[in-house]
């Protein structure tokens, strides 16, 4: 085994493997399965694919190729590898790990709903099948059963009975964020499982993660092609499939359909979060993250297609069952995890056995990239001080307080309330305009201060290749003009956030949410002015300091080397 364990010295993956399969769990995660699909669908089908790919192209491919380059060269993580390569953007690490504990607190949350979900999918009886449990009301429509249906296409006020099993068992939700109530148990005890094995999956480090990788990023691929298989034979699937992909151009014309094209990139490629800078900082110095990277965002990418075959044929199935229009039953996020694909497996033969293999898959994906997440906090730290946490023993215990402590935070969110609450830190602690900012600067770090031509040689050196011009202008010019443009177009039409397109959090909730997500965004430029303030000499001097890269790094010191051989020489 080539991981260093010695006091003092960072891990290394075993081998190359390891790093793929990890990096493939962590991008290829639930927005895949439970956010493109829909997303290609209500954005003009077929042709949402061309403002998909064009974000890609300009900021997918550039920015994960950046992150995961700058961890394999600087050998640190998130906060660190930007003291060494430019001191005066240490603020984009440090806003990148904040979105990261954000992530790390919500994130678990949807596995322990997924765990609640598999347990009793285990039951003779579904009990998102029926109407006949203690927790449905007198609107509650069973669709296994036709008399039912009907009631469901006429005006009578009616509500499915997967959707009260998950808004009146699952969450019990109350009348507003204001009104938490008590915790659930069954959710804490999920929770609580979820927390016990992601923690010793990486309270080792990546010795022990890197082994995890092998089953839990391969086995979702299993899962996916047999709900795949099946979905396609379902009767009405090719009319969900043709939901899905019949292209409508027009839609192009819309401006949110571009916005919501460039976020499902940076959040199905976990860029602007720094995740791929810790996994890239595992890797051997002359790994070839260059290639790694265009095939793991290929995959990326596909498996997103592929996945929308496997949810809309499903969809499909459940529409013609209905006999509604598949717009009536398409769903994104969770309404599609844990009302949709319940409902519709309910209806299908063997219902229990779909039900199991969906929720196994999701529960897998999510622990992928909670290994990650979980990961990149505890490596950030671990770097930060590393005299303290790299000493025996001290790693396992900065885990386990790191996961109580998450845990904690974490009650509020299961309670009677706390979907609410879970809503809030995702709409605007960890996605939309803070990951856009930081990936703003992110780029103008590199591409100007530290320089795309200085990116380029460094990945050279690492790998033998130099990077395609387009990388350069991508860093210098493209990345941050579209992350740019993208966040202020997110700023001029934000919309507040609506609970089930209803509720209204109150003026106290809002404030909350932009507190989280100034956070991230003012924490950049104030780092920065910070670093300013308390350097010394004068201006220009203290800026020539803070954009210089750290003298160890391999290409500084190589060039400076260099110079003093060119001085002895001389002299």
């Amino acid at each position: 085994m080539n991981v260093k364990t010695q006091e003092g010295k960072r891990e290394q993956w075993s081998s190359k493997t390891e790093f793929l399969l990890t990096v493939c769990g962590n991008v290829v995660g639930l927005g895949n399965v439970w956010r493109f699909p829909y997303l290609c669908y209500k954005n003009g089908g077929g042709a949402f694919l061309v403002p998909y790919l064009l974000y890609v192209g300009l900021c997918g491919l550039p920015l994960f190729l950046l992150e995961t380059s700058i961890g394999q060269y600087t050998q640190q993580g998130i906060v660190t590898c930007w003291r060494s390569l430019c001191p005066l953007a240490e603020g984009v690490g440090r806003a990148e790990l904040l979105i990261l504990i954000y992530d790390s607190i919500i994130y678990l949350v949807i596995l322990a709903w997924t765990l609640f979900y598999l347990v009793f999918s285990f039951s003779s009886q579904l009990p998102w099948a029926s109407c006949d449990n203690t927790w449905n009301t007198d609107q509650c429509v069973d669709f296994t059963s036709l008399n039912h249906t009907a009631n469901w296409t006429s005006k009578i006020p009616t509500t499915s009975a997967a959707t009260e099993f998950w808004e009146r068992r699952v969450l019990a939700i109350s009348g507003g964020i204001g009104e938490v109530g008590s915790v659930r148990w069954e959710l804490m005890l999920c929770l609580l499982a979820c927390w016990a094995v992601c923690y010793f999956c990486i309270w080792k480090g990546i010795r022990y993660s890197g082994k995890v990788v092998y089953f839990t990023a391969t086995f979702p691929y299993l899962m996916l092609l047999v709900l795949l298989v099946r979905g396609l034979t379902l009767p009405g699937a090719w009319e969900g499939v043709k939901f899905y992909l019949y292209p409508d151009p027009v839609r192009l014309a819309d401006p949110q359909v571009w916005m919501e094209a460039g976020t499902q990139v940076f959040f199905s490629y976990c860029i602007g979060r720094g995740s791929q800078t810790v996994l890239g900082s595992f890797n051997k110095y002359n790994n070839n993250c260059y290639m790694d990277s265009f095939w793991l965002c290929l995959l990326n990418g596909c498996t997103s297609f592929v996945a929308g075959f496997a949810v809309f044929s499903v969809l499909g199935f459940m529409a013609q069952k209905q006999g509604v229009s598949v717009a009536m039953v398409a769903e994104s996020g969770p309404g599609l995890a844990f009302i949709a694909f319940p409902q519709a497996a309910a209806m299908m033969p063997l219902p229990q056995l779909w039900t199991v293999c969906f929720f196994v898959m999701l529960l897998l994906l999510g622990i992928d990239t909670q290994f990650v997440i979980m990961e990149g906090v505890i490596t950030s730290f671990t770097d930060l001080f590393p005299v303290t946490l790299r000493r025996p023993r001290y790693r396992e215990g900065f885990v386990l307080l790191f996961c109580l402590s998450c845990f904690l935070i974490q009650l509020t969110l299961i309670t009677e309330g706390g979907i609410f609450v879970f809503q809030l830190i995702d709409y605007y602690g960890c996605s939309g305009a803070c990951v856009l900012f930081v990936a703003v600067f992110e780029s103008l770090a590199v591409g100007w201060i530290f320089g795309a031509d200085h990116m380029e040689d460094a990945i050279k050196d690492m790998t033998t290749q130099r990077p395609c011009v387009l990388f350069r202008l991508c860093w210098r010019y493209f990345t941050p003009l579209v992350s740019l443009s993208s966040f202020i177009i997110h700023m001029v039409d934000y919309k507040p956030l609506k609970f089930n397109r209803w509720y209204i959090y109150p003026d106290w909730a809002y404030a909350l949410g932009w507190a989280m997500a100034l956070s991230s965004i003012l924490l950049v430029p104030l780092w920065g002015i910070g670093k300013i303030w308390v350097g010394t000499g004068s201006l220009r001097q203290r800026l020539a300091v803070l954009c210089h890269p750290d003298d160890e790094l391999p290409l500084t010191r190589q060039r400076k080397r260099q110079n003093t051989e060119m001085e002895t020489f001389k002299t």
